[in-house]
């Protein structure tokens, strides 16, 4: 009866391991979504700009993990803007000391457009994704 015993929870302890299998994504995840559809716009229009954004998951971080649309004023994400992509076009024209793979062109943002909302937001985003994805540390003024 022991060893009936034993022999049963032996064979529940190999069902329940051998029962765990690897998780395919389907189409339907949004990471797997993310990774098909990597490629963001960011335009406005009317004002004929446009940034085009091909890196993989980028758009889940926007949809998944960034602050809603909304949470910034437009202001503070002009201003925070406006410093950031001076800093990120210093690292565009210095390609030995800063990764040439992750600064490939420079950002001809105008702090005196109002480029709207929707492009000041994803820029900005778009800056806090480096941020996380490569451990990049931006120049932003300290608060007084």
């Amino acid at each position: 009866m022991k060893n009936l015993l034993y022999t049963l929870l032996l064979g529940l302890f190999i069902y329940s391991c051998s029962s765990t299998k690897q998780r395919k994504m389907s189409s339907g995840d949004a990471m797997n979504d993310s990774l098909v559809s990597d490629t963001v716009r960011i335009a406005n229009d009317t004002l004929e700009y446009e940034i085009i954004i091909i890196d993989p998951g980028f758009s889940y971080f926007l949809a998944a993990i960034a602050r809603p649309e909304g949470y910034y004023t437009q202001s503070y994400l002009e201003n925070k803007n406006r410093i950031l992509v001076q800093d990120y076009n210093y690292r565009v024209r210095q390609p030995f000391q800063y990764n040439p793979e992750i600064y490939t062109e420079e950002i001809n943002y105008d702090s005196q457009i109002d480029y709207g909302y929707d492009v000041n937001y994803k820029l900005y985003n778009y800056f806090v994704y480096l941020s996380r994805k490569y451990g990049e540390r931006f120049s932003v003024p300290t608060r007084l």
